[in-house]
């Protein structure tokens, strides 16, 4: 499964950039967000129909 993660603005809360990543490379980065305090938004990404 693939996910969508927004950085968002600490102030605003408006995101600042988004990458699409796997799900392992997806809890690494909420890791990383959580030891920092980093606000993010992360949703799932539907894969393209076959």
């Amino acid at each position: 499964m693939r996910f969508e993660i927004m950085r968002l603005d600490d102030v605003d809360g408006i995101a600042v950039d988004s990458t699409v990543v796997d799900a392992a490379s997806a809890t690494r980065m909420v890791q990383q967000a959580a030891s920092i305090g980093q606000r993010l938004y992360i949703r799932p990404v539907e894969a393209p129909a076959s």
